[in-house]
């Protein structure tokens, strides 16, 4: 008796822990670009006018480059 249910709790922690790694990895997968992100940044100014498209094709491209 004690075996069955000794079982079933490790059972339990190990869903439980799958579970948890999961949630982890699909929060962490859900917050999108950082906002620090250079890219994220020409986006956001474009958005909001800072810059017009020539600008931001210009600095994307620039970003694009590897160097």
């Amino acid at each position: 008796m004690i075996r069955i249910v000794l079982v079933f709790f490790v059972m339990a922690l190990i869903a439980a822990a799958v579970i948890g790694v999961a949630l982890m990895v699909r929060g962490s997968m859900a917050r999108g670009p950082l906002p620090d992100d250079p890219r994220e940044i020409l986006r956001r100014r474009y958005a909001a006018g800072e810059i017009d498209e020539d600008e931001y094709l210009r600095r994307m491209s620039g970003l694009s480059q590897d160097w």
